[in-house]
């Protein structure tokens, strides 16, 4: 039990059989944002890893909404991080910016171990072109990156009107399976590591779902390959 009264054995309150493998066994993840801890986004993606039954959820976020902040750091004052509750996650609200929210959750001042992956998002709306210069979801998958960890960055082409908070978990499930595939590498040692990954989901996310998947792994095979000649990213 730590100051808060949460405990660990809170981790994972379910008993299915996907849950039998233990802690030990599991990657780890951490998920960062940049619309806030408590966004649907971040929280429809949390709750599908922790479902998932195959990882650790480390949750380290802004306590309130950083979006289009690009990649500002707090250096004039230090930073704040309070412990909160997400189901399932070890979780904290960082008083400051994504990037500084995925700098101080690798630097295991908070948690005991170094994620295996950082996931920043889910987005609420496309990170594409040049918005990725200017987007908060995507520097916090690059603060990551410039510090040698894996990261990806997701987010989802929100359409006001159109799209409903459902959708986000049909994006984080669309997700699980490139996740999965990336943690995958990362144990094998054969992830590429002079790149991280920038995903967007379209807003009719539930019948593009084996076409994204598809040109995911077209892309993948071109990150690996040392032709260069290849010029399909």
């Amino acid at each position: 039990s730590d100051s808060t009264g949460v405990t660990s054995s809170a981790f994972f309150t379910h008993s299915n059989a996907k849950r039998r493998m233990t802690s030990v066994d599991r990657p780890t993840v951490m998920v960062t944002n940049d619309d806030g801890i408590d966004a649907a986004g971040l929280q429809s993606l949390v709750r599908v890893l922790v479902s998932s039954g195959r990882y650790n959820v480390q949750v380290c976020a802004p306590d309130a909404e950083r979006s289009a902040v690009s990649h500002s750091i707090t250096w004039r004052h230090p930073l704040v991080a309070r412990r909160v509750n997400v189901e399932g996650a070890i979780a904290f609200a960082v008083a400051g910016t994504p990037a500084d929210c995925t700098s101080l959750g690798i630097s295991k001042a908070l948690f005991p171990s170094v994620a295996d992956l950082v996931i920043s998002g889910i987005n609420m709306g496309s990170n594409c072109g040049y918005n990725m210069v200017y987007s908060g979801t995507v520097a916090g998958a690059r603060e990551a990156f410039f510090n040698g960890v894996p990261s990806i960055s997701i987010s989802y082409d929100w359409v006001g009107g159109i799209s409903s908070v459902q959708d986000y978990t049909l994006a984080a499930e669309a997700c699980l399976p490139i996740i999965g595939s990336i943690l995958s590498e990362i144990k094998k040692s054969s992830y590429p590591r002079n790149c991280f990954l920038n995903v967007d989901l379209p807003t009719d996310v539930a019948n593009h779902k084996v076409k994204g998947l598809l040109h995911f792994w077209e892309n993948m095979k071109c990150l690996s390959c040392s032709d260069a000649s290849c010029a399909s990213l």
